[in-house]
């Protein structure tokens, strides 16, 4: 679904501050990848240069979906392929209704792939469905994108737009941050709702707590830009019992 080779990347501003530095990585279909690491490691960075954030300039390898290469791709362009970030802290967007950004963006993507856009009331039916699996109050549909929303609020809807969307790849940056643990519960169980055999997710967080909820197929361990140790979920125990000083001393 994903793979990534030799991945180097740095700030478009300042050549000097390098901080992708030769990610390899690959996600099959229908399987769960879990990123850990200190911080400044280079996670979010990874997630942001997958979707095409401006301000990082890759400087070498590559990174395909399915096979075809992301990085030449403008960010609609990614999205159309299949890509979905959720964002470690989602953005308010004042004066634009929920549920006209999510036809907008719905039909935005059908159109791109030749399909013909989906009606007032087969997108109704489909979003209030999805809402109520995800425990979403319908009246957070009728109003602006996340404003005013509380954390968890926010992430529920950014499952939301997942579960609309039904992207080939889901990068979930930090999702657990700043949740309690309610929270943190029903956007878990939104998001492995969503878990199916044509689909990849890439979890980057902190803390075993989201691994508890989301059980991973494998835990990468990441430092200084480079994926330094990969295993089972066990992995990520290890790191919650004994931080990451042990792993990266025996990588060292």
């Amino acid at each position: 679904m994903l793979t990534i080779k030799n991945l180097h990347a740095q700030l478009e501003e300042d050549a000097d501050v390098k901080i992708l530095k030769g990610v390899d990585l690959e996600v099959d279909s229908g399987k769960v990848h879990a990123v850990m690491g200190p911080n400044g490691s280079g996670k979010s960075t990874l997630a942001y240069v997958l979707s095409g954030k401006e301000g990082y300039e890759v400087t070498e390898g590559s990174a395909a979906l399915e096979g075809a290469d992301i990085l030449g791709m403008e960010p609609e362009e990614r999205a159309t392929a299949g890509l979905f970030l959720a964002f470690q802290y989602p953005v308010e967007i004042p004066g634009v209704g929920n549920m006209t950004f999510l036809r907008t963006a719905v039909n935005a993507q059908r159109a791109a792939r030749g399909e013909e856009a989906i009606s007032s009331a087969d997108f109704l039916k489909l979003v209030r469905e999805k809402a109520k699996s995800l425990k979403i109050d319908p009246e957070m549909l009728k109003r602006p994108v996340n404003t005013g929303f509380s954390g968890g609020e926010k992430k529920r809807n950014e499952i939301l737009h997942m579960a609309m969307l039904e992207p080939k790849m889901c990068v979930l940056d930090e999702t657990d941050s700043g949740l309690d643990v309610d929270a943190m519960k029903l956007v878990a169980e939104g998001v492995n709702a969503l878990r199916s055999a044509g689909r990849g997710f890439l979890v980057i967080t902190h803390y075993q707590r989201l691994l508890n909820h989301i059980k991973p197929d494998v835990v990468h361990i990441m430092s200084d830009g480079r994926i330094v140790k990969s295993g089972g979920p066990e992995l990520a125990l290890e790191v919650e019992e004994n931080g990451y000083g042990d792993i990266l001393g025996e990588v060292a």
